[in-house]
């Protein structure tokens, strides 16, 4: 149920860009962030903290390209994203005792299963080079391609990426963690 509440603003946003394109679009995403939060609070009595940014993002970025009627704002917001999921991946190698790909990916595996730190540390790297990656790619995209063209690649491409990028991984680290 979670991960379909996670794709829901995006699927909204694609449905109101065909019927109205992307202001009416943008508007939608940011009432559907906004349900999103308050069906985290009623499902989960939380709102996860990537959806506190991704919300506090989509508001901000689409309260510009609202109101200054320019499209560039909103097309960067995944960037933004990307880039400080990048940051945070990195800073994650100082703060707290584990890198955050390590926090994220450890409770999949099962208790039983143990990777050495460096592992951890390396694949942390390959995730936050990923979004970096992940994000010139959209600025890429958003510039070089037509409209229609970025919003099909927001919605389809860079969901696909990151899905094959984190599922090519899998076999690596279920290959390399041992049990105690």
């Amino acid at each position: 149920m979670q991960h379909l509440l996670d794709f829901a603003p995006l699927v909204v946003f694609l449905v109101a860009f065909k019927l109205q394109g992307l202001y009416v679009a943008t508007g939608a995403l940011m009432i559907a962030m906004v349900l999103m939060l308050v069906a985290d609070r009623v499902l989960l009595g939380r709102i996860p903290t990537m959806h506190w940014i991704s919300t506090a993002l989509v508001m901000l970025f689409g309260a510009a390209t609202l109101l200054l009627h320019d499209k560039r704002f909103i097309q960067w917001k995944p960037t933004v994203f990307f880039w400080l999921v990048s940051v945070a991946l990195l800073a994650s190698r100082w703060i707290g005792d584990r890198p955050l790909v390590e926090r994220l990916l450890a409770p999949a595996l099962g208790p039983d299963a143990h990777l050495p730190r460096a592992s951890w540390q390396r694949i942390n790297l390959v995730w936050a080079a990923f979004y970096v990656v992940l994000g010139a790619l959209n600025i890429a995209v958003a510039r070089g391609a037509s409209e229609q063209a970025w919003v099909n690649f927001k919605v389809f491409g860079l969901t696909a990426l990151t899905f094959v990028f984190i599922a090519a991984q899998l076999p690596w680290i279920l290959k390399r963690a041992r049990t105690p």
